[in-house]
């Protein structure tokens, strides 16, 4: 099927319908049935982004999120075909990286190259919270001064966000993929509730909970960590991380993947970290080298329990886990 005459940047889903596809090239977003095959033509067509597009997300409301170099994010009503909202200011460099929220229909999350993440209320253009992982507090709570530690910015390149009701509902939770090498893993409930519930200021907290707690090393020694920070002294990458996905095989979000520059790819059982009655770390179940640097990953929902790496190479690699 030839899309464009562009390279394209990024593709998803319609959710809900997998016949149709979107995929964005250049500052287009186009979108397919792929049933038509090769002579498939364009059904819709949106040219709302000024600068190139990173990174394309479609949620079950039928709202479609672009992030581009420009560090704005478009949101485009796909039923009634227009412009929605325009989401600017919150990041300083390229938005790399856009998700939508499932059980919170009017949020979205973004990173970009500027270190933050950011969660909008779309439906109002404008951020819930803010993660500024290039700020000194961030930067002095993480891991430093060992051999193999990456010392890139933390760039914020990929956000995944699990799906509602994994691991019985307990988390929900998104991972974010560094470009200093580490993993974070974010209580988006924690940091969407409104400021008077989440108990005394940060930085209160950070003086009464270990480094474990609130900014994490992937143990616990208070109560419910909010973010666990997965890094090379817990056998983690040593150069950027590219990508992340929860697992969709099996029990539904159990693991987390993460691929990095350092041509590897890492299958964490991360849910233990966030609680202290396991009195133990996040686990490092499986390393892989791949050889080349990994460029994406996901899983597919099937017996196989299969795990797809696109790395630099001109191969497609497929994993089984049985």
């Amino acid at each position: 099927m030839e899309a464009a005459n562009k390279p394209i940047s990024s593709i998803c889903f319609k959710p809900g319908n997998e016949d149709f596809v979107y995929i964005s090239a250049g500052n287009e977003i186009l979108s397919f049935d792929v049933r038509m095959g090769t002579q498939s033509k364009p059904l819709e067509t949106y040219n709302y982004n000024r600068d190139e597009i990173n990174q394309i997300a479609v949620s079950s409301k039928g709202f479609l999120a672009a992030a581009d170099d420009s560090g704005d994010v478009k949101i485009v009503n796909t039923i009634q075909k227009c412009l929605y909202k325009r989401l600017r200011e919150a990041h300083t460099s390229i938005c790399s990286s856009v998700q939508f929220i499932p059980w919170r229909p009017w949020t979205a999350i973004t990173g970009g190259l500027d270190s933050k993440l950011a969660a909008w209320d779309f439906s109002k253009g404008r951020t819930l919270f803010s993660i500024d992982y290039g700020s000194p507090e961030l930067q002095n709570g993480s891991s430093s001064g060992s051999a193999g530690q990456c010392f890139n910015p933390a760039f914020v390149h990929s956000v995944a966000v699990s799906e509602e009701g994994i691991l019985g509902g307990l988390y929900k939770v998104c991972a974010v993929a560094r470009g200093d090498g580490a993993v974070d893993v974010v209580d988006l409930e924690y940091e969407l509730a409104p400021a008077k519930s989440k108990g005394p200021p940060r930085a209160a907290i950070l003086t009464t909970r270990s480094k474990g707690a609130e900014l994490g090393d992937g143990s616990c020694n208070q109560s419910r960590a909010k973010r666990i920070h997965l890094d090379y002294t817990m056998g983690g990458h040593t150069a950027a991380v590219s990508c992340v996905a929860f697992s969709a095989f099996g029990e539904k979000g159990k693991f987390l993947i993460s691929g990095g520059n350092d041509a590897s790819v890492k299958l964490w059982d991360w849910s233990k970290g966030f609680y202290s009655e396991t009195n133990s770390k996040v686990d490092l179940v499986l390393d892989i080298d791949v050889k080349k640097k990994v460029n994406w990953l996901c899983t597919a929902p099937t017996d196989s329990d299969n795990l797809i790496v696109c790395d630099t190479s001109k191969v497609v690699k497929v994993y089984s886990f049985r």
